[in-house]
């Protein structure tokens, strides 16, 4: 007794194939099972196309080869295997597109810029499987800020072949600080446009963990991942001439930012009531780590640390910078200090410091004797390499601040404080 009748079964139900121009390609499909098998069709189409039709015999599958792919042989092929209970069909997408590129995330975000209000961003990708289809030529970059409708494009030229893994990197420059951008990017070859790829950029403190160059002017929301020390008395607050209080105490405190911006930021202590005399106000910085120290090397690296700073008021207390190093966390070394009335502008400092170790810098305010003495920071910086030496001796003698230089070393010193004389 014969069974009933069954539609082949077949494979693959669906394969993308991609493949460059005059290049090559086949496609097969194959018969699992089907019932009667000895009356078997194939037809193979691209798009409503018929491109040809047959008989099996003994064998199992069907190809249909292609021998130079261009743009008319791109497209959905599909070969129908029927007998008389139905039909199984294989679908094949033979297609030029690039594979979409693959965003690199290990970039540290962003990149610093010695300007207030704009940030720039180092994208890097890599490129999924290059060479199966024809040269990328160009990747087209879309930009829009977060929330908007509008996308900026621009094409990003690409010289010779991309070879598997290679890190392709282009600077995004002039981004708003703190807004968010959505990024958009595709490869494109002469097939046309490849698959996409969209990410998400947001805007953070430029910490860099090898400490080559940081800048903080409190613009950003978490003020550049500096934090208010927990055993103090009061916190810093962040404000600008724009938004303060209009309550706020005459006669003291900025009436810009460092650059003279009513909108910029900056960090200051308010010494209003309730606060009293000799209470102080802690900042913590990130905790900085140093580039790897060559332990042939004969000395430690050097960084130039600098801010501004502003002391106008007849109340004005005191300002401290401290050095904390990793691992002595009860163990502040004074770097800088400078107390009393210092007039309505803004002064800047220049320490060197030399740390063997990762470390913080504190920003120290303590309350004076009134209302009147609010002491604010802007602009703080870190950069690899001594400081100028005019910097070191004539901006901290202007100001009337104490410049203390600190050599911390690794191994201890014997420190000579006097050479006494013999008595006569």
């Amino acid at each position: 007794m014969e069974g009933k009748p069954d539609p082949p079964a077949v494979e693959p139900a669906f394969l993308e194939i991609r493949q460059g121009q005059e290049r090559s390609v086949t496609m097969s499909c194959r018969v699992l099972r089907a019932y009667p098998i000895r009356v078997l069709t194939y037809e193979w189409r691209l798009g409503n196309k018929l491109l040809r039709t047959g008989q099996f015999d003994s064998q199992e599958y069907t190809e249909y080869p292609v021998k130079s792919l261009s743009n008319e042989n791109y497209g959905v092929y599909n070969c129908s295997i029927i007998n008389e209970a139905g039909a199984g069909r294989c679908s094949f997408l033979v297609t030029g597109k690039a594979y979409a590129p693959e965003f690199y995330y290990d970039t540290y975000n962003p990149v610093w810029q010695n300007r207030h209000r704009v940030y720039s961003y180092s994208l890097q990708w890599t490129q999924m499987n290059p060479d199966a289809v024809d040269r990328i030529v160009a990747y087209r970059l879309g930009i829009r800020q977060a929330g908007q409708q509008r996308w900026w494009e621009q094409e990003i030229k690409i010289n010779g072949n991309i070879q598997k893994g290679e890190l392709i990197t282009y600077n995004l420059t002039e981004l708003i600080k703190p807004e968010a951008y959505e990024v958009r990017l595709t490869p494109l070859t002469k097939f046309g446009e490849g698959d996409s790829t969209i990410r998400v950029i947001k805007y953070s403190a430029p910490v860099n963990p090898h400490l080559r160059e940081f800048h903080c002017g409190f613009e950003d929301g978490n003020i550049c991942l500096f934090t208010q020390d927990d055993t103090d008395n009061f916190d810093w607050t962040k404000q600008s001439t724009a938004t303060r209080n209009t309550k706020y105490t005459p006669n003291t405190g900025p009436n810009a930012d460092r650059s003279g911006s009513k909108e910029g930021f900056y960090m200051y202590i308010e010494t209003s009531r309730p606060r009293l005399e000799g209470e102080k106000a802690r900042l913590l910085s990130p905790v900085f780590s140093i580039a790897p120290k060559n332990p042939y090397g004969p000395t430690n690296t050097a960084y130039c640390f600098s801010f501004f700073y502003h002391m106008y008021g007849q109340h004005i207390g005191v300002l401290n910078v401290y050095l904390r190093l990793k691992g002595q966390t009860t163990i502040e070394n004074p770097l800088w200090s400078s107390s009393g009335n210092k007039g309505q502008r803004w002064n800047e400092a220049h320490v060197n410091i030399y740390p063997i170790t990762s470390f913080q810098l504190i920003f120290e305010g303590i309350r004076g004797p009134g209302i009147e003495g609010d002491i604010a920071i802007d602009d703080v910086s870190i950069a690899e390499g001594e400081c100028a030496k005019q910097d070191l001796t004539t901006k901290n003698s202007v100001d009337g601040a104490v410049g203390i230089l600190v050599h911390i070393w690794l191994f201890p010193v014997i420190v000579l404080i006097s050479i006494l004389s013999p008595r006569r």
